[in-house]
């Protein structure tokens, strides 16, 4: 099954798209386990937890198991999907990790009033206006952002130590959104160890 590119929805590695590809996998009678071939530098945690969720519970129909090859990159989205493989397999030279969570944003509004450019943001609600990078930044509001996505961090946190177990070596930095290189990553237990599709 093909992890390539953006984990988003209406890309080549959206939930739709690897979902359908893994029940096939799983169910055809002559495949003794799934390999996820991964090159994805992550995307939507909604998608990529759809299709993490969908592994574990084909794993446990089918019996078979799931290996994950890692080529250039396996990073955010892309590891949370790997996680719930029975090993993952990675160059010494991959991109690894990333396990963390942003909202990217831009703030335009020191700039319109250098250009004497008025915002005029009519919302129905109180939050509505939420993260509109044409208002000042409002600090309750950034506080909540920052809240909702601290706690869908902890759930990335969660499927890592669910997938990986004792073979994860935690350090302050594991969690951080660092990424490491493919041998590094296994000294660490992000990855069992070095090895391409073709050695799986």
């Amino acid at each position: 099954v093909e992890v390539h590119g953006e984990i988003a929805p209406g890309s080549e590695a959206s939930a739709e798209v690897l979902v359908a590809a893994l029940k096939n996998a799983f169910a055809d009678q002559g495949a003794r386990a799934v390999v996820l071939r991964i090159n994805s530098p992550g995307g939507s945690p909604v998608q990529a937890g759809i299709v993490y969720d969908k592994i574990r519970r084909l794993k446990a129909l089918h019996g078979k198991p799931v290996y994950a090859v890692v080529e250039d990159v396996c990073a955010s989205g892309a590891y949370y999907i790997a996680a719930a493989a029975d090993q993952i397999f990675v160059d010494k030279a991959s991109m690894v990790g990333s396990i963390g969570v942003l909202i990217d944003d831009f703030g335009f509004s020191g700039l319109m009033g250098k250009l004497g450019i008025e915002r005029r943001l009519i919302t129905a609600g109180a939050h509505k206006g939420l993260l509109d990078p044409f208002s000042p930044q409002n600090e309750r509001q950034t506080a909540y952002a920052k809240a909702m996505i601290d706690q869908i961090h902890q759930q990335f946190i969660t499927v890592v130590k669910e997938g990986r177990g004792k073979r994860l070596k935690e350090t302050p930095e594991t969690f951080s959104g660092l990424f490491w290189n493919g041998e590094e990553a296994v000294r660490m237990g992000l990855a069992d160890g070095l090895g391409n599709l073709d050695y799986v």
